[in-house]
């Protein structure tokens, strides 16, 4: 590998001697892949690691961790979305280069590079995304890729622009605070001057974790959701073991793809670190125990910082899974594109939860959450009226992905070859040490 230069001889040795150890395994699982990860303990280490596999759209079906003391070892139970195994080599070769290198560089996978970021913090209402969209249509800026999430009121979003006319990422200042000035106008609407937000920046970025970071920020969590939701929401409770000097989190809530990411990440960013955890899903559940301090050390030590543990971790959960019907735009790419479609949903009362928009090769790929003003989901014939609209062909109804296999999974599982029989022990190895530390009843 190519060294930064600013890495003397005995750094570069530090790093090779902690250079993480990975093994993917299929023969010890019947119906998942097992990756484990045996490392030298750092702060947000286990971040980085849960991060790789989200990347890769993998699955974690099963979780062990533990990383006392200056070592720390994972074992993760991981499918592709239809609850397969991994079976193409050259995935399974990309996956253990990416893990065993997560000690060295701070380089963010899900990058977008070459563009301008915008930061977009406020009010969510029907219609902001369109004026959002008409507003950079109108100052001549093509996005390139975007998110957006909702929650409690309140949106965050993520939109990676260039200039129409140059390709090029936006620096010309005089245009960046036309576009600066324009949307916070818009964000701001008629009650939300305080805490309306544009930010512009030429850094790249994981999108993902910095949505989480800008909707921390902003306090979503303290606030009171203004649309209906389906009631199912996430138990998060939070117990001391004093004797132990950690914290105890359980949480219960539905399985779907990339939770465990959405959790770990916000435990980081609150500067907890997980010495212990175990994850568990089955059929459309999941059932996580995690047990932390803070990184001075300490546990979580009054009644006030446990109820914001609570809040926090339950706002992680419920930002991504958004109500509403999945929409698919596909369709070549063109200037105006978004803010054509984003003003047919306001003009039919469509509410946008959640966006994620890409565009590879000319053509758009996006996809959009959706319900009615209030939550409600959308009438059949008011989404007919939009297709109609945007056109049959380009926009598609799609069902809610499925993030879990329904036919659930067995807890034990015969190993199978030397790799599976290491594996299999070094699961067992976690839970013991779990069991001799007295956080767990059992390890059988």
């Amino acid at each position: 590998m190519a060294w930064p230069s600013y890495l003397d001889e005995y750094e570069k040795l530090v790093i090779r001697m902690t250079t993480p150890r990975v093994i993917v395994d299929n023969a010890g699982c019947s119906n998942a892949t097992r990756v484990m990860i045996d490392s030298a303990r750092k702060h947000g280490i286990l971040l980085e690691a849960v991060q790789v596999l989200t990347d890769f759209n993998l699955s974690i079906k099963k979780a062990y961790v533990s990383s006392d003391g200056r070592w720390f070892m994972d074992v993760f139970h991981v499918t592709d979305l239809d609850g397969k195994k991994l079976t193409d080599e050259g995935v399974i070769s990309h996956i253990e280069k990416s893990l065993g290198t997560v000690h060295q560089l701070q380089t963010p996978s899900k990058c977008v590079d070459g563009l301008t970021a915008l930061e977009l913090t406020g009010n969510d209402r029907v219609g902001l995304l369109s004026e959002v969209f008409a507003v950079l249509s109108d100052l001549q800026v093509n996005v390139v890729e975007s998110k957006v999430w909702t929650h409690n009121g309140r949106i965050a979003s993520l939109i990676y622009v260039k200039d129409c006319e140059s390709g090029y990422p936006i620096e010309d200042k005089q245009k960046i605070d036309r576009i600066v000035t324009r949307l916070r106008n818009v964000l701001e609407g008629d009650n939300d001057i305080r805490s309306a937000k544009t930010v512009v920046s030429l850094a790249v970025t994981h999108t993902e974790r910095r949505l989480h970071q800008m909707m921390f920020a902003d306090r979503d969590y303290e606030r009171r959701p203004i649309i209906r939701t389906n009631g199912d929401s996430p138990i998060v409770s939070v117990q001391n073991c004093s004797e132990r000097g950690y914290s105890g989190i359980n949480i219960h809530c539905k399985d779907r793809a990339k939770l465990l990411f959405d959790v770990v990440c916000t435990l980081t960013d609150m500067e907890y670190v997980v010495f212990h955890a175990t994850v568990k899903t089955a059929f459309d559940r999941a059932n996580m125990e995690f047990f932390i301090r803070h990184i001075d050390g300490n546990p979580i030590s009054s009644e006030a910082e446990k109820q914001r543990v609570i809040l926090c971790l339950r706002a992680a959960i419920e930002r991504r899974a958004s109500e509403g019907l999945q929409l698919e735009l596909l369709a070549d790419d063109k200037a105006g594109l978004l803010a054509d479609v984003m003003r047919t949903f306001r003009e039919n009362s469509l509410n946008v939860t959640r966006a994620e928009i890409a565009t590879t090769l000319d053509t758009a790929q996006n996809v959009f959450y959706v319900t009615d003003a209030v939550g409600n989901p959308v009438d059949a014939k008011t989404i007919e009226a939009v297709r109609r609209e945007i056109g049959f062909d380009k926009l598609r109804v799609k069902e809610l992905p499925l993030t879990y296999n329904e036919k659930g999974e067995r807890d034990d599982e015969a190993a199978a070859g030397v790799g599976g029989a290491v594996l299999e022990s070094l699961g067992s190895l976690v839970k013991r040490n779990l069991y001799n530390l007295g956080l767990i009843g059992s390890y059988s």
